[in-house]
């Protein structure tokens, strides 16, 4: 019996990444003008908590129509790993150097405006999802659905 609890978890866990995956926006490609517009709009954000120069590792992205969502991962270039705790972001005591640790990642959402890409949220090293908030899910629900309940 317990298997079979088991096994219906794991198929449950299936279909709803699958639902996820199956939304209607667009990943952009690696390489791609689009992809090289959104990350370039964050950068200098990012850069600003933690130093320059920094390139992204995109776990996911997202585009529909005017709004964008991302899951990142920054470092170095050439794959360097940022110390976290000697970043300006915690020499400006923006972050406790106690919880630096687990903050090598970002989450962003960006909105177009006109012909370019604005981010208009993002953090580093978040401990909670943040952007399941209702307000910005009643902007970015149709990049986030699982985040902000459903389509």
């Amino acid at each position: 019996m317990r298997g079979i609890v088991i096994l219906g978890m794991v198929l449950a866990a299936g279909a709803a990444a699958g639902m996820a995956a199956a939304g209607d926006w667009e990943s952009p490609p690696r390489g791609s003008q689009l992809r090289a517009d959104l990350l370039d709009a964050l950068r200098p954000m990012v850069e600003w908590e933690l130093g320059a120069p920094i390139e992204f590792v995109v776990q996911e992205m997202r585009v529909k129509g005017d709004h964008a969502f991302a899951m990142l991962v920054p470092q170095r270039p050439g794959g360097g790993r940022i110390d976290m705790a000697r970043t300006p972001m915690v020499a400006r005591e923006e972050l406790d150097p106690e919880l630096a640790e687990g903050g090598d990642h970002v989450e962003a959402l960006w909105v177009k405006s006109g012909r370019q890409w604005v981010a208009v949220h993002h953090a580093v090293g978040a401990t909670d999802v943040w952007y399941a908030w209702e307000p910005i899910c009643a902007t970015f629900r149709d990049v986030i659905p699982e985040a902000c309940g459903g389509p």
